[in-house]
């Protein structure tokens, strides 16, 4: 079966009828303890929109996360079948996620029996024979694997880490080693882990907890690189929902980390990912969490820079994805940055109103496209 580019009637009418220029750009009032954050609202601009998997009204297609392989071209998919259900399906995009073919039927159909959030890396080892890896949470964190591209697949052994959720973030280390981070549930809540695999995903050093913080619940942990390599920074979810997100900073590839703080108001939410853009600058996705904001529950991203996040300023703006219909269950995002400089971030999420459940959708955007929207309404 193949996904091709989404357009309604509809949702095109409302764009034109409603929005001159195809996109909606908006500022956040400034609220009493609310930063004045700008929003760029391309949310109700559905030219930009890739639905891969369609929901139905039985069928809940949830957490999706997205590997874009070295020719720039070529990106897969893996989700999930309700939320935090189990695995099986899987796409693959060879025009850089204009349109998909679905590939669940080759796969192992252990597969299908893998559950909570499939997500998918590419690691070397120290050979450069290279494999892409999809993991997921239960049983004990269980993977299938391919060592020719993704044309093949099997099914691998768990690696017998029990977790909530498997890693939502693998990181390369300088001395070619790769740290797999993700949390559990201990004793007094919420915990973030790390290990290391020195030969490509096919073994993990023994899980060491790196993030506990009192009265907190630290969790899906983002860690990436600083600007010259000297740094790893790691957001986390931070599960209250009381507060912010949090961050903590290495830098010894991960040997030691400082303790969690607080990230700045506008990075608070769940399950960050994150890309350089072209200029240096980041773009990070998540569901957005951060109290009292105009995007609460929304799919959405921050702009700035890797500097903004270790000041704890609030970056440059943030920009509204996509619009979710059912509240805060969406995000999980995969976010991927083309040789064009163009962003394909893909969420879950109730895109209608109505009895259809949620699809997998992605949005396409520019940094160019973007400054010069949040430009023309300053100017206004």
């Amino acid at each position: 079966m193949n996904i091709r580019l989404y357009t309604s009637s509809a949702g095109l009418g409302m764009v034109a009828a409603g929005l001159l220029c195809g996109v909606l750009l908006s500022l956040t009032a400034a609220a009493e303890g609310i930063p004045g954050v700008p929003v760029v609202d391309l949310s109700g601009d559905t030219s930009r929109h890739v639905v891969i998997a369609t929901g139905t009204e039985s069928v809940y297609q949830g957490h999706p996360t997205t590997l874009l392989m070295p020719n720039g071209k070529t990106m897969f998919a893996v989700w999930c079948i309700n939320h935090g259900g189990f695995a099986g399906p899987m796409a693959r995009s060879d025009d850089g996620g204009l349109s998909w073919k679905r590939l669940d039927d080759t796969l192992p159909a252990g597969f299908s029996r893998h559950k909570n959030c499939p997500s998918i890396y590419r690691m070397s080892d120290p050979t450069g024979k290279e494999r892409l890896w999809v993991f997921s949470a239960q049983p004990d964190m269980p993977s299938i694997m391919s060592d020719d591209g993704g044309e093949h697949w099997t099914e691998m052994k768990p690696l017998g880490f029990p977790c909530v959720m498997t890693f939502s973030s693998v990181v390369a280390l300088r001395d070619g080693r790769y740290l797999g981070l993700y949390h559990r549930r201990g004793e007094k809540g919420l915990e973030v882990l790390q290990t290391a695999t020195r030969d490509g995903g096919l073994t993990w050093s023994e899980p060491v907890v790196v993030a506990r913080v009192e009265g907190k619940d630290p969790c899906e942990p983002f860690a990436f690189r600083a600007p010259g390599g000297e740094e790893l920074c790691c957001l986390m979810r931070e599960n209250t929902h009381k507060g912010r997100s949090l961050m903590m900073f290495s830098r010894d590839e991960g040997g030691t980390w400082t303790g969690p703080v607080d990230t700045p108001w506008g990075l608070t939410g769940d399950r960050h990912m994150g890309v350089y853009a072209d200029d240096g600058r980041l773009v990070i996705a998540f569901r957005d969490k951060a109290i009292g904001g105009a995007t609460l529950n929304h799919f959405v991203a921050w702009v700035g820079t890797y500097e903004d996040i270790k000041a704890g300023r609030e970056g440059q703006y943030r920009i509204k994805l996509l619009h979710s219909h059912a509240g805060a269950d969406c995000g999980y995002p995969g976010l991927e940055r083309l040789p064009d400089g163009t962003i394909v971030a893909t969420t879950y999420i109730k895109y209608r109103p109505g009895n259809v459940k949620h699809s997998v959708v992605s949005t396409r955007f520019t940094l160019r496209e973007t400054d010069r929207l949040l430009d023309q309404q300053r100017a206004h």
